[in-house]
């Protein structure tokens, strides 16, 4: 039986190329839950937002969370909502530049 292709989000594509811009840090969740111990880290190391922890919670399983001046999100919903992040807004293309008026 033939698989069907799973379609692809334009939106979540373009949040995860804007987050591959950000400063992203690897830790392992050991004993805490994987929030608990990402949330641990940004306070032992005064990491500043915007950031993207990698939880290694196992050995097959990695919990991706987003650091905003917000709070912390998982990488899924910021990709999906990237445009809600003020701090992935300086990320995005800059608009070209529009001459409002020009005066003589």
């Amino acid at each position: 039986m033939a698989r069907r292709r799973k379609r692809k989000s334009r939106r979540r594509q373009e949040g995860r190329r804007i987050l591959e811009h950000v400063p992203q840090y690897s830790i392992e969740s050991g004993e805490e839950k994987p929030v608990t111990a990402a949330r641990n880290f940004i306070h032992a190391e005064g990491i500043l937002p915007p950031a993207l922890l990698l939880v290694k919670r196992n050995e097959h399983t990695t919990d991706r969370y987003f650091w905003a001046e917000k709070g912390l999100f998982g990488a899924q919903y910021v990709e999906e909502n990237h445009f809600l992040f003020p701090s992935l807004r300086v990320l995005e293309s800059p608009p070209e530049k529009e001459v409002v008026a020009l005066h003589k």
